[in-house]
């Protein structure tokens, strides 16, 4: 039985999304067969395809996009933790199980190994979590990138609960879920945009108070106003570029989590760094453990997702193009199959 599925190679272009039919795979040892029903795209994906500066290892002509939700329909020898029908998202990191980023589990869906962009996949038993009984197949598939890093961002000091103050920069699909999950744990959250519009969308989102950084490039003096002068408790830096201003608006001892490097290298004194007294933490995405408390979360709470378009299989060109414009507010989805 043959299927379709999309391929890509390192710095491609938006042009080398490749649509090629192979046979259909078959479980190994301790391996599921996952009907795909959906995909979510993250900048990763632009990063590998049009930047062609991703900095994890990415293997010629992988099987493109990381995040995914499906329908088990095989099961390989040893499989006994899934069953045949169930509702499955996988960690993008399938050795990953548990503790810190290491190189010996930096094998990754879309990179070193196929991805998600395919009709069915095979993935180990280990890397797969069910899906809470309230999001469809594409909103699961939203949740094993963008989501697991805000979550994991929101969470990298320890349990984050009512009286703190959470910093959220933009809304790119990382800030705006670590948003969600803040106002989730009882948290206050404080948000910038350049946008009227989506200030707009950001308070209704649970947003607090919302800053336009465009009309207030140093906005870290407002961050302390609205705080009372003590600044924020943790901060999720998805850009880079603004790390000195979001230093200065982090309370003495608080976390900073810097998902992302986006705007370029950042300047900062190293003398401010040392008397703000702030924890810098990377965030590399999270592991299967956090993968699984996150959704128990998820479920518990009966949260959703941001959504914005979703593409059809065979517009799967159109929808990176979509997704490359910037311009969308929430996920963007390509429906698979069934």
């Amino acid at each position: 039985m043959m299927m379709k599925r999309y391929t890509m190679n390192m710095g491609a272009g938006l042009d080398g999304l490749r649509l090629e039919q192979v046979p259909r795979p078959q479980p190994g040892l301790g391996e599921v067969l996952v009907a795909v029903r959906a995909v979510s795209l993250n900048y990763r994906e632009l990063s590998i395809l049009v930047d062609g500066r991703y900095p994890l290892p990415v293997k010629p002509d992988v099987v493109a996009v990381s995040d995914g939700a499906g329908e088990v329909l095989a099961l390989g020898a040893g499989v006994d933790r899934v069953k045949v029908g169930d509702r499955v998202i996988a960690s993008i990191f399938p050795r990953w199980i548990d503790g810190p980023f290491r190189m010996e589990v930096i094998e990754q869906l879309g990179g070193s190994r196929d991805g998600m962009l395919s009709e069915y996949v095979c993935l180990p038993q280990e890397a797969l979590v069910p899906i809470p009984e309230h999001l469809g197949y594409e909103e699961a598939s939203t949740l094993p990138c963008a989501a697991l890093t805000a979550w994991h961002a929101v969470t990298a000091a320890g349990p984050l609960g009512a009286g703190e103050t959470v910093l959220v920069l933009g809304t790119g699909n990382v800030s705006l879920l670590a948003l969600q999950f803040a106002r989730m744990c009882g948290a206050r959250v404080i948000a910038t945009t350049s946008s009227a519009a989506k200030a707009q969308r950001l308070r209704e989102l649970g947003a607090d108070a919302v800053i336009d950084y465009a009309a207030m490039p140093r906005w870290a003096p407002e961050v302390r106003r609205l705080t009372q002068g003590a600044g924020v408790d943790r901060v999720v830096e998805v850009a880079g570029g603004s790390l000195a201003e979001s230093l200065q608006a982090t309370r003495l001892g608080g976390h900073v989590s810097l998902v992302g490097t986006r705007g370029g290298s950042a300047s900062v004194d190293v003398g401010a760094l040392f008397g703000s007294g702030a924890t810098i933490h990377p965030i590399a995405v999270g592991n299967f453990a956090q993968l699984q408390a996150m959704v128990a979360a998820i479920a518990l709470h009966k949260l959703k997702p941001v959504m914005d378009e979703t593409f059809a299989f065979d517009q799967a060109p159109q929808a990176f193009r979509y997704y490359a414009e910037g311009r969308s507010f929430g996920k963007v989805v390509i429906r698979v199959g069934g």
